[in-house]
Order: structure tokens, then sequence, then C-alpha cells
């Protein structure tokens, strides 16, 4: 079951200047493990030391904020796209 994923411009450098990926998975937490294993590095930058999203990383599922669903345990299916979203601070 391919997900799109989109990946931010400071995480390409992980992806080969890719900014979508395909990854199979069945949740966000597999996702994540996905990435890692294609990707390595890139966990480290979306998760913390428990595994848990970091609280400046906002991850989407079709549009759709996974803090309100089931977090890194969100369902994902054939055709879903995930956003990875940097937060930006300024001032």
């Amino acid at each position: 079951m391919p997900i799109k994923v989109r990946i931010p411009t400071p995480l390409q450098k992980l992806t080969q200047q890719q900014g979508e990926v395909q990854v199979e998975a069945g949740s966000v937490r597999q996702l994540i493990a996905e990435l890692e294993k294609n990707y390595p590095g890139i966990k480290d930058r979306i998760c913390d030391e428990s595994g848990k999203v970091r609280r400046f990383v906002n991850v989407y599922l079709n549009e759709e904020d996974i803090r309100f669903l089931k977090q890194e345990d969100t369902t994902l299916k054939s055709g879903d796209e995930i956003s990875i979203v940097p937060a930006i601070a300024g001032g």
C-alpha cells in the first residue's frame, strides 16, 4: 500500500534531494520506521527519543493533523498522502 510522503526542504538532504517519496506502511509509526530504513537519520529529525513526533514537527494525513487523530498510531491506507511540516519560528 504505497503512501506518498512530502518531505520538507530541510530534510531533503536525507532523501537524495527528493521532495516526495513513496513508502509502504499501515500506520504513521510504521511509515516513520520505513523512512528511517530507507533514509537513515530522518527519524531523529522527526521524532524524539521516545518515538513521538517532535512538538515542532507537524505531520498531516491528507491535510489533517495527526495530533487530532491517533497520533503515531494513525492508520494509513493506499493512496493516502503524508506531509511533514516543520514549524517555523520568527519574530
